[in-house]
């Protein structure tokens, strides 16, 4: 039986981020980009979510997933906790942060990483302060506060990608 990627509920009401906490508002805007990339994803089996759609680019939506899992990993494992931990996809064979070396065969095993990775990246910032800093691998302190804004400018630019992928290879458009 083929793998498609399942439907994704969305857990995230951005109507409902109006009045929170500065914290929550973050996470809530971070969990809402991405259950946007997975949404993008949602019903297309292996085969489609490893296409490169936008000619000439060999950008995929499989190479968007896997790609964000190692920027969440780079953020806030790597830099923010401080955890020696290797990539997750890339290598000599994977390219470019994930982007390359995406196999069809492979999607639903890149998607289980990606929500596993997810998982772990919310529990290395869990009860750490917004205002807690780390030395940045560019020689600047950075805050928890600044990896969640980057977290959620790099999936509002990386979903506008996904965005045209998804129309380009069945039509499909809108937020989810």
């Amino acid at each position: 039986m083929t793998w498609t990627a399942p439907p994704v509920p969305r857990t995230q009401q951005l109507g409902t981020l109006g009045t929170v906490s500065e914290r929550q508002m973050l996470e809530g805007w971070l969990r809402w980009h991405r259950e946007t990339l997975l949404a993008k994803c949602a019903g297309l089996d292996g085969a489609a979510l490893a296409r490169a759609a936008v000619e000439p680019s060999n950008l995929t939506l499989l190479g968007l997933v896997r790609h964000m899992a190692e920027v969440e990993r780079w953020w806030f494992r790597r830099s923010f906790a401080g955890e020696d931990v290797g990539d997750v996809f890339t290598g000599p064979s994977d390219g470019d942060e994930g982007l390359d070396g995406v196999r069809a065969a492979d999607a639903e095993r890149d998607f289980a990483r990606f929500r596993s990775e997810i998982e772990t990246c919310d529990a290395a910032a869990a009860g750490h302060d917004l205002d807690e800093t780390f030395p940045s691998s560019y020689g600047v302190r950075l805050s928890l506060r600044w990896v969640y804004v980057q977290m959620i400018q790099e999936y509002a630019r990386h979903n506008g990608h996904a965005d045209f992928l998804r129309e380009r290879t069945d039509g499909t458009t809108g937020d989810a």
